[in-house]
């Protein structure tokens, strides 16, 4: 599948552009950029706009075969000089947001350009200076999306205290189809941002609906909620080197038969539920061959469910709570009490396992 490009790429490439201008009166198009991995990319401009000591550039951002949420986004780069000696200064025009809580890699107050995006603007700039024969950059370069506030409101953003807009992201400068880096990397941030809110007791959902009947369940604040979605395995591999003292998992009983089985990535494309072994997970808790019968015939685990009696549903319900609860305890390898709750698609709780 095609590859794309992430905001921090377009926005280096646009504030390469915008410099190249002030520097030397004419904007580059499509303008060159190296990335971290050493590819470097052309990007032609959307936006060529020059005021004086200041010049705007923007780039479509290309997200490739992605669904980026970014995907066809305008990103433009204000560059304007500073005084000799001032170096380079970042600031969030519209559409980009500003950090508001602890524990992501930026301060609060500061725009959200992260470190990866920042690095490659400094090296682009730094590149056009070194050839124009400037010692250093002293500049000031604000990074806007038009837009951006609306697009914000379909990300993960405000929960992690980013308010105003969107992130600009990326440490490739590459989006990789369907990788879906940036869930994982809201994933990260949420339990970085609520330990360092000192939050006790996370909650990491495979839905909404889950998600709702979870904060109810232990009455937990909205940071301490993790929409973790198929991504159990990128959520507990990184609770394994970051711990919290409390991990509940909330979720439905067709995803946590996956877990229970060993799977880590719960996608209906990547894992499937092994219907054999829920058929014989009933066997075990002595169902008849009858109810064995019927659950075979069934084409899926929330079939299974229906086909069988209320207290055998409910008694395999709870043995595929306890296995995922131990697929979870392996994959943390300590550091953390672990619960899993698994609810029904009204958010009603079927069982719990937590040792």
């Amino acid at each position: 599948m095609r590859r794309g490009w992430t905001t921090g790429a377009c926005a280096a490439a646009a504030a390469r552009a915008a410099f190249a201008a002030l520097l030397g009166g004419a904007f580059p198009d499509p303008v060159t950029i190296a990335l971290p991995g050493g590819a470097r990319p052309r990007f032609p401009l959307a936006l060529k706009e020059r005021n004086g000591p200041v010049a705007r550039a923007g780039v479509i951002k290309d997200a490739g075969d992605d669904p980026d949420v970014t995907h066809g986004a305008l990103i433009v780069a204000e560059v304007a000089m500073a005084q000799a000696g001032a170096g380079l200064t970042f600031r969030a025009g519209p559409g980009v947001g500003t950090v508001t809580r602890p524990g992501l890699p930026l301060q609060p107050g500061e725009p959200a350009i992260n470190p990866g995006p920042r690095a490659m603007i400094r090296a682009a700039l730094a590149e056009v200076a070194a050839a124009c024969g400037h010692d250093g950059v002293d500049a000031a370069v604000t990074i806007s999306i038009p837009g951006g506030e609306e697009l914000a409101a379909r990300t993960l953003n405000a929960r992690l205290g980013i308010t105003g807009g969107l992130s600009i992201l990326g440490t490739t400068g590459i989006v990789i189809p369907f990788s879906c880096a940036a869930w994982v990397h809201s994933i990260h941030r949420g339990i970085d941002v609520a330990r360092a809110a000192g939050v006790a007791h996370i909650a990491a959902s495979t839905g909404s609906t889950s998600e709702q009947a979870v904060q109810r369940l232990h009455h937990l604040p909205e940071i301490a909620l993790l929409d973790m979605g198929d991504f159990v395995g990128a959520t507990l591999k990184y609770l394994r080197r970051h711990p919290v003292p409390r991990l509940t998992l909330a979720g439905g009983f067709g995803k946590f038969a996956k877990l229970a089985q060993g799977h880590l990535d719960l996608h209906s494309a990547r894992s499937t539920v092994d219907l054999s072994r829920l058929v014989q997970g009933l066997r075990d808790l002595g169902a008849t061959e009858e109810i064995v019968a019927a659950a075979r015939r069934a084409q899926t685990a929330a079939e299974i469910l229906a086909a069988i009696p209320p207290a055998l549903a409910a008694a395999l319900t709870l043995e595929v709570a306890r296995g995922a609860r131990e697929t979870a305890l392996a994959s943390l390898a300590g550091g953390s009490a672990v619960e899993v709750a698994i609810f029904d698609r009204q958010g009603a709780l079927l069982a719990r396992a937590d040792g």
